[in-house]
């Protein structure tokens, strides 16, 4: 009884991670920068400019601990260039951000990784040179090799190096990639390489997985396994922030959806109900895409249907349109003379 009640009680935990990160979102309200009950990531008044472009203008944004959040925008919302700033990849013109509440703004990539916030990338970073486990060795954190005086002695470092090529080969095992772990990364497909690296920011045991496009250029074959991962990310209680286009996707596997548009966030909410939200169909199809249309823009555009079926009648009999005329019907006695 005892051991049926153990197994129910574990499997209930790893299932309930999901509806604790869903019930954290419940009674929140669809505003942008919304408050989260336990933010791991909050952000403030980031702005990153290149000249005259805006690309960042972020008021205020929070990641909620222990969710899945998507984050999407049409094509140069400013979603990959955020990232970046987030992660010590490029440095915003002004804004402060935090994490585990820490301030993370002008802290240098390694340290922001260091810290326990990893991100991947939209065009993968594999070492094509190195082998998928040395990929995998690489992203292991404190290397006491590392040290240049150390890394002559090998007595200092062998147990920690034994240690991180167990780790590395468990999660080739369970990425599916350990069947390739000699081969070169640079030999992987596309999606592999996505597998990759997924596995290798889990070297580094991060609590947040910031997540470029992890579906961008993956065959059909391999989605269902990114998918499952990305989700078995927050089973293990890790906090995932990603981009993505695939409207599919982002309904399928977050718990909240955050837009951004123009380097802003306009709106926020579960993924049900965000793309009826007016603010994003706007984002992605214009202000005035299903407005009606007044009786001169109505008139307008019957004057130009008329002009330019007009030019291709003429076009085709070879004449000249007479200017303001309208195309006169032929009948077959015409045509015959």
């Amino acid at each position: 009884m005892h051991d049926a009640e153990t197994t129910a009680t574990t499997g209930g935990g790893i299932a309930d991670r999901k509806a604790a990160a869903l019930n954290a979102f419940k009674d929140l309200a669809r505003d942008p920068g919304v408050p989260k009950p336990d933010p791991i990531l909050v952000v403030d008044n980031v702005v990153r400019r290149f000249g005259g472009l805006t690309a960042v203008e972020v008021n205020h944004v929070e990641v909620q601990r222990g969710s899945i959040t998507a984050l999407i925008g049409p094509n140069g919302a400013g979603k990959t260039t955020f990232f970046n700033q987030l992660t010590g990849f490029d440095t915003a013109d002004s804004g402060t951000w935090t994490f585990n509440g820490r301030p993370m703004n002008g802290v240098p990539a390694h340290k922001v990784a260091r810290a326990g916030m990893v991100r991947t990338f939209q065009l993968t970073k594999a070492l094509s040179r190195l082998t998928v486990l040395e990929n995998m060795r690489l992203g292991a954190q404190q290397q006491k090799g590392e040290n240049f005086w150390r890394a002559l002695i090998p007595s200092f470092w062998r147990d920690q190096e034994e240690e991180i090529t167990q780790r590395a080969e468990e999660l080739l095992v369970r990425f599916k990639l350990d069947a390739k772990r000699d081969d070169f990364a640079g030999s992987l497909s596309g999606g592999q390489r996505k597998l990759l690296e997924m596995a290798r920011a889990l070297m580094v045991g991060p609590e947040l997985v910031m997540l470029d496009e992890p579906m961008a250029g993956v065959n059909p074959a391999l989605t269902q396994s990114l998918l499952g991962h990305v989700k078995d990310l927050r089973e293990q209680g890790m906090t995932v922030l990603f981009v993505e286009h695939d409207m599919d996707m982002v309904r399928d596997i977050s718990d909240w959806v955050i837009v951004m548009a123009q380097g802003a966030v306009i709106a926020e909410g579960p993924p049900s109900t965000i793309m009826s939200d007016e603010r994003v169909i706007d984002a992605y199809l214009g202000a005035h895409h299903d407005a009606p249309l007044s009786e001169s823009e109505l008139e307008a555009q019957l004057q130009e249907a008329e002009a330019a079926l007009e030019a291709e009648i003429h076009e085709t009999e070879g004449t000249t349109p007479a200017p303001g005329s309208a195309p006169e019907p032929e009948t077959a006695e015409e045509r015959q003379k």
